[in-house]
């Protein structure tokens, strides 16, 4: 692999994407091991049939964590970026009223 050629790359992105490289290359690299925790828990959940909703979220988050940045602080954010966030806020939201309408059903019959 030519280091000079990935520099460049990397270097680029602040232009491209109006934002320090390092702070971007740091969020991306430093979200891995929190996405691949977060995956396991998620399959661990599904396998075991409990709720799966929060390590899917968390899961959404730490891979989409580095564009969230760019979001914020920089431009020329990709399309699916805005998709991805919505679809994660749409889910999450979906979730919570699913489970308040549950309980509050369970309230109604134990009363």
């Amino acid at each position: 692999m030519n280091i000079d050629a990935f520099y460049t790359w990397f270097m680029g992105l602040g232009t491209q994407y109006g934002v320090n490289p390092l702070i971007f290359g740091a969020i991306y690299v430093g979200a891995i091991p929190f996405f691949t925790l977060s995956l396991a828990w998620l399959v661990k959940n599904l396998k075991q049939k409990k709720p799966f909703v929060l390590p899917a979220l968390f899961t959404g988050f730490f891979f989409i964590s580095a564009y969230l940045y760019l979001i914020i602080a920089g431009r020329n954010v990709p399309f699916w970026v805005y998709l991805f966030i919505v679809a994660l806020v749409g889910f999450g939201t979906w979730s919570t009223i699913r489970k308040i309408r549950k309980r509050v059903s369970q309230t109604e019959e134990n009363t």
